[in-house]
């Protein structure tokens, strides 16, 4: 051995010399900690001794890029107890924290690390050394890069709660999008598939029980742009236009770290309930996998082919691509259509046709899907102390589905057009793309820096297809072009970093930096016959005579030119971050930011966060931060009509609303105020427990208060709104909906995550996990309703709208996991318990107690509200796979393996045979998917 150092050196990283300090371009695959050394030690040219059983039960992640090998060795030993220090020219000797040296151990526990030797007592140590590790290796804890500055910060020393889902994770899940992937892994994530109209496309995620766009979602670090649409017309999330994590192609992804937690403070608006960051993948392996499945019940056949591929690129540099390709096809899972007349009347009299025509003519289910994504990660290096670096993703979508069936017999059907009725089918186009570019590096003083900029637009554009402007009477058209909306985003990054000594137990970590950001969104009107007014009337002495028929295409009405235009703002904000290791067991982080709005003007956060941790495997951690979302460019100027059921004398009818940009004249004769930011107070408190091997155990709790929460009214209808909407130049619409800063809500909850892996000898191994969360939302203010809403007996934010926000997620979710892998055979079994769900009726209507729709005055009829309740059920995921050849995987699998429905809605609420299953249900209303999958590794 060349040397040996002092118990002092061993226990803390000492200033290493210019020889470890140098870059070289680093490709080290997740593997045992000491293989991983040995890999380490070959591309950087330097020894590393090490104690063998000190290392043994550890494995290292994988590590990839242009690093030191200070930094490289950094991000390998986090998370473990070891810690490095020079012991000779050109050798690095490893200990664990606060013991002897690594150089006076028994020669048997020591090893050394190195490309090669040309020296015969260097290997005559490794002769003494073992030759292999232990079976029973225990997963290092991953290094995080949300919520923290820091580059060797892991999950197990996080100052607030994350989770880490790894490829491996995603390639397990059996799920076949990112989105369904966080919904099934994160016990406090649900995912929200009811949207209506244009909107039903976009499918979002609710964590801790709040808004899909009070998620901030980042892409390697940096800001991802949301969607163009704006989710109307469905439950708990509407009204917002979150990220659509479908435009991200899954095997593109090394992993992904969920954040639970504020973060406003770290990364500016939206980041209320916290951050999902996606990381791409960074090396140069390859994978390629092709899916075929459907579901048991019929239809929703599914297929999806992915294949990426790392490359090097020049010295020391990388690009890794990635290409996604899908299609789903339309499940139905409807009833009869109990309308009548379903036929119009001959005479006054019923249409034979109407005792024995098929009545199952609705399509409720999940959409028709076709898409693909393609991304890129690429870096080069530009001398020793900078790298050029840049990623993107570009999507193509179309999606359709159908929308409520018009009975021949219908007000808005043209008879001589669809004699049996017709179902609006819509079509939504969307083309979506980010790019980002930077330099990042170290500069002058040890100060790291990195400068970006990213670019992304979202487009999507709508069209219907067998549809029809009844107003237009047999000359409509019947497919028709209904606009677009666009948003763009552009953000401008500079961050910097750097470690200070001030004396304590380690440096003090400090990160600044400064964001520019610009927002445009766009209404594209649709074409003249989606949204005109006809005006035609049926002739004398035919059915529905002299009856003004609905405008506008049915199903979604194109885009007027009065509503259609640009709009756009920016914003700039400055950060400082703080995190300091006070002591061993103590350490602190500190936050603000400073944002300025062009359209909003200032506003500043903060949060701070503790971790101690007495003993060694025992922590305690708290945060408290304040937050806050500024309003979407969407939920300011969003302005469509579509057609949902509206109570009218008591009865659900089918009827054309409107939703009306706050600054419309109807929205301001309605009550309507200028939209301002929402802001929130988090707190959490939680534990983590690692002391016992192979088994870490998290349990946070939460409150985060929201004032001026932005929400979507109730449906307005009735005579007032008629009137107000026809004076704008609306006719022919029954009611309107529009956004207002009208409550504040308070959520409380808790979060409970476990992991145990176990060594079961001959038997291989297994990994289990239960996790769960508890979750409840009040409203601790509503304000007063507007004078001109209440003279006429309407509410904003009513019974419907709290609901959805009390009762609309699951108050509680378990999740329980078992992976058991015996030599290239796999099983992963995951049970998923949702808690019960009420979907709160927004009025009365007429109903017997049994929930079925009656005649005023009859036997056993009143005006009630009639709610729907989805009912506890328990949904099991089960796959099974084997390795048939080196690179060669084969798994078949089932999601919702028993086939489970949620609870049938009441016949009130079924809008005549419209509706069957309730979609407020967190697990879809299909039923049971059952797939086959190949994968290739290369």
């Amino acid at each position: 051995m060349a040397s040996a150092a002092s118990p002092a050196a061993m226990a803390a990283t000492s200033k290493l010399s210019s020889t470890i300090s140098a870059r070289h371009k680093f490709d080290i695959k997740p593997q045992p900690l000491s293989e991983a050394l040995r890999a380490l030690s070959a591309q950087s040219g330097m020894r590393i001794l090490f104690p063998y059983d000190e290392v043994a039960p550890f494995r290292g992640r994988g590590v990839s890029g242009w690093l030191s090998t200070e930094q490289a060795l950094d991000q390998l030993l986090a998370g473990t107890p070891l810690k490095h220090s020079e012991a000779g020219d050109g050798v690095i000797a490893l200990a664990p924290s606060g013991t002897r040296s690594a150089a006076r151990r028994s020669p048997l526990s020591l090893q050394f690390a190195q490309a090669a030797t040309a020296n015969p007592t260097d290997a005559g140590v490794l002769a003494m050394a073992p030759s292999a590790a232990p079976e029973d290796e225990q997963d290092a804890s991953p290094i995080i890069v949300t919520g923290t500055r820091q580059t060797t910060r892991t999950v197990a020393d996080s100052l607030a709660p994350i989770d880490v889902l790894s490829k491996a994770d995603m390639e397990t899940s059996g799920k076949q999008s990112v989105r369904d992937l966080l919904g099934t892994l994160v016990p406090s994530i649900n995912v929200s598939n009811n949207g209506a109209g244009a909107s039903w496309a976009v499918r979002t995620l609710s964590l801790r029980g709040l808004g899909g766009d009070q998620l901030l979602v980042l892409v390697n670090g940096k800001r991802r742009h949301n969607t163009a649409t704006l989710f109307i017309n469905g439950s708990v999330q509407n009204g917002q236009s979150p990220p659509d994590l479908d435009l991200i192609a899954g095997n593109a992804i090394e992993r992904i770290e969920v954040l639970r937690d504020g973060a406003s403070a770290q990364y500016g608006s939206d980041a209320i309930a916290g951050v999902v960051n996606v990381i791409l993948k960074k090396d140069t392996s390859g994978s390629a996998s092709v899916l075929g499945g459907a579901y048991l019940d019929g239809g929703g056949e599914q297929g999806r082919f992915q294949i990426d591929k790392g490359f090097a690129l020049g010295d020391g540099g990388y690009i890794h691509l990635s290409a996604d390709g899908s299609m789903q096809e339309n499940t139905i899972r409807g009833t009869q259509i109990t309308a009548s007349p379903f036929y119009p009347n001959i005479g006054g009299v019923l249409d034979p046709r109407d005792a024995t025509t098929n009545r199952f003519r609705t399509k409720p289910g999940q959409p028709e899907v076709v898409g693909g994504n393609v991304s890129y990660d690429a870096m080069v290096p530009v001398g020793d102390a900078l790298e050029l670096y840049s990623f993107g993703t570009f999507s193509k979508r179309h999606a359709a589905g159908w929308l409520t069936f018009r009975t021949p017999a219908a007000s808005n059907n043209i008879y001589e057009v669809y004699p049996e009725g017709y179902i609006p089918r819509i079509h939504v186009r969307d083309t979506d793309f980010q790019f980002a570019g930077g330099i990042r590096g170290d500069g002058p003083a040890g100060i790291h820096f990195d400068l970006s900029t990213t670019y992304s637009e979202d487009e999507v554009k709508y069209e219907h297809t067998t549809s029809l402007n009844a107003s237009m009477g047999p000359a409509s058209p019947t497919t028709f072009y209904l606009g677009l909306v666009k948003s763009t985003e552009w953000t401008t990054n500079f961050d910097l970093q750097k470690e200070l000594e001030i004396g304590l137990a380690e440096p003090l970590f400090v990160a600044a930096g400064a964001e520019y950001r610009e927002n445009k969104f766009t209404i594209g009107a649709g074409e003249p016959a989606s949204y005109i007014d006809g005006g035609y009337r049926s002739p004398p002495g035919t059915y529905l005579a002299g009856v003004l028929r609905t405008a506008g295409a049915q199903g979604v009405t194109g885009f007027l030119p009065e509503g259609s235009g640009t709009w756009d703002r920016n914003n700039w904000s400055a950060y400082l971050n703080l995190e300091q290791k006070i002591v061993e067991g103590f350490e602190i982080g500190l936050a603000g930011r400073h944002e300025d709005y062009s359209d909003f003007g200032t506003t500043d956060t903060g949060k701070a966060s503790v971790r101690i941790e007495p003993v060694t495997g025992f922590a305690v951690r708290g945060t408290a931060s304040t937050g806050f979302r500024a309003p979407t460019l969407q939920q300011q100027h969003y302005a469509s009509s579509s057609t949902i059921g509206v109570p009218v004398n008591g009865v659900n009818v089918l009827l054309p609303v409107q939703a009306l940009p706050v600054d419309s004249a109807a929205a301001i004769a309605l009550g309507a105020q200028p939209l301002k930011p929402e802001k929130s107070t988090n707190y959490s408190a939680g534990i983590v427990f690692t002391a016992i091997p192979r088994l870490n155990i998290t349990i946070d709790a939460y409150q985060i208060k929201i004032k001026d929460r932005i929400m979507l009214s109730e449906t307005l209808s009735g005579t007032l709104v008629r009137n107000v909407l026809s004076a704008a130049g609306i006719p022919g619409v029954a009611g309107g909906f529009y956004f207002s800063n009208s409550a504040d809500t308070r959520t409380r909850g808790l979060d409970i995550v476990s992991t145990y892996r176990a060594d079961l000898g001959g038997a291989g191994t297994a990994t289990f996990s239960l996790s769960a969360n508890f979750n409840k939302t009040v409203f601790t203010h509503i304000d007063d309703i507007p004078a001109v809403l209440a003279s006429s007996g309407l509410v904003l934010i009513g019974r419907a709208k709290q609901g959805d926000f009390t009762k609309g997620t699951p108050r509680d979710k378990f999740i329980g996991n078992v992976l058991w892998n015996l030599d290239d055979f796999s099983l992963n079994l995951r049970a998923t318990r949702y808690g019960k769900i009420t979907q709160m009726a927004a009025s009365r209507v007429l109903a017997t107690d049994a929930g079925v729709a009656c005649a005023a005055g009859s036997a056993g009829c009143s005006l009630q509200f009639v709610d729907e309740e989805v009912k506890p059920k328990v949904i099991f995921d089960l796959e099974a796979g084997y390795k048939i050849s080196e690179g060669i995987k084969i798994s078949v699998g089932a999601n919702n393996l028993f086939n489970i429905y949620p609870t049938k809605l009441s016949p009130v609420n079924q809008f005549g045979g419209q509706l069957y299953y309730n979609a407020y249900s967190p697990y879809g209303i299909s039923g049971g998917l059952y797939y086959g999958r190949i994968n290739f590794n290369f």
